[in-house]
């Protein structure tokens, strides 16, 4: 009995002594666990961190190009503003250019239309026995220069009937002159500038017929189709535009032509 008895005191003994290093045991495997967790997470979160910072890069990287982008549109739109803005100070100047010599140009022919006026030359005596030629031209005591620029000066300053008097003056006097299909030409540009656009298209329609083959022709049939158009008769604008095209298709009237064709094609023209 007593020997039992010692026995169980030893085995109380003996699980009394295990059971705080069970305890430890238990307790230490909780810890890695929840080390390992941690790591986990911290692995996890580091994973993301890096994620983030590869964005980040790829979104500076996307920033820096479209900034150069941005600044090579800003460097191209100041390119063209100062470009638009040369163009215009030449077109400025040459416009004041223009100017000047339009006023000089109107200061000769007002110069010239006095003299021509004020001191007529003389008309030489005729010869009875000598044949009279019907065609030659009077004696104005004026050059064909000087009379053509007397008329183009009426013109450049918007005197248009003056300037429908003195072409037609010149086309009297020298209806072969190399100048006179211009003279001709000019009368009809007149009348157009008045808004007399049927007189315009009977003027364009002598300079055809009385001057064939001259370069005044394509701009004739050019401008004929022009005052049509105004007329209100599209069919009949549009066949003097195709004739410039078809018989003078390299000539800068031709290329006129077809934008006025593109226009009249254009629905409500």
């Amino acid at each position: 009995m007593q020997r039992t008895l010692a026995g169980v005191v030893a085995c109380v003994l003996a699980w009394s002594a295990a059971t705080p290093l069970f305890a430890a045991d238990r307790e230490h495997r909780i810890i890695m666990a929840e080390l390992r967790m941690l790591q986990e997470q911290t692995q996890q979160l580091q994973q993301a961190l890096n994620g983030l910072n590869d964005t980040l890069k790829a979104l500076n990287a996307k920033i820096d190009e479209q900034s150069g982008v941005t600044r090579k549109a800003f460097a191209d739109q100041r390119l063209v503003i100062d470009t638009l803005g040369e163009n215009v100070r030449i077109v400025r100047e040459k416009a004041d250019e223009t100017n000047v010599r339009i006023a000089t140009l109107s200061q000769e022919v007002e110069s010239l239309r006095t003299t021509a006026l004020s001191q007529p030359a003389p008309a030489p005596a005729a010869d009875p026995l000598a044949p009279v030629d019907p065609n030659a031209p009077p004696a104005t005591g004026t050059t064909p220069k000087q009379l053509f620029d007397l008329a183009f000066g009426d013109y450049t300053a918007g005197q248009w009937d003056l300037a429908i008097q003195g072409f037609q003056t010149y086309l009297k006097a020298y209806p072969k002159s190399p100048m006179s299909p211009q003279a001709a030409f000019y009368i009809g540009q007149a009348h157009y500038a008045a808004g007399r656009f049927k007189d315009a298209i009977a003027a364009y329609d002598q300079l055809i017929a009385a001057y064939p083959g001259t370069e005044s022709v394509a701009e004739a049939y050019y401008k004929r189709g022009l005052a049509f158009e105004r007329l209100g008769q599209a069919d009949r604008a549009r066949q003097s535009l195709e004739y410039v095209i078809k018989n003078f298709p390299d000539s800068n009237t031709a290329t006129l032509a077809r934008q006025a064709l593109e226009r009249l094609s254009k629905p409500g023209a």
